[in-house]
């Protein structure tokens, strides 16, 4: 089994998607709309796993609630990362944790959606 994407709401795929591009290195894939006029813009890797950009065809509140946590990024640096993406907030500093032996920090996209930025030890 391969995980190939996850999907998040958005109120703009251009925009959320464009952040993805220029903030994390991603590449815009492809996208289609679906029959009630939801636009799925897809951003990937080029190895296959793809964010799904799920924008509704009417302007709604997106609500993130408590059932998702955060997508994890892997990064050469997370510290010069941090320091050069232009972030939505911080949820997380910069930190080492032991039991994961990595540097991680948190951030958010421009929609609220929680980032890991993770550097392996």
């Amino acid at each position: 089994m391969d995980v190939i994407h996850v999907c998040l709401n958005t109120s703009d795929a251009d925009q959320l998607a464009d952040w993805y591009i220029e903030q994390l290195g991603l590449e815009r894939a492809w996208e289609f709309s679906t029959d009630d006029g939801t636009r799925n813009v897809y951003v990937g890797d080029g190895d296959g796993f793809e964010l799904q950009l799920s924008e509704p065809p009417e302007e709604v509140d997106i609500d993130a609630g408590s059932a998702w946590d955060h997508l994890a990024v892997k990064v050469e640096d997370v510290d010069a990362e941090f320091a050069t993406i232009d972030h939505h907030g911080v949820v997380k500093e910069p930190t080492y944790v032991p039991g994961a032996d990595a540097r991680v920090a948190f951030i958010e996209d421009p929609d609220g959606h929680v980032i890991e930025l993770i550097e392996p030890q």
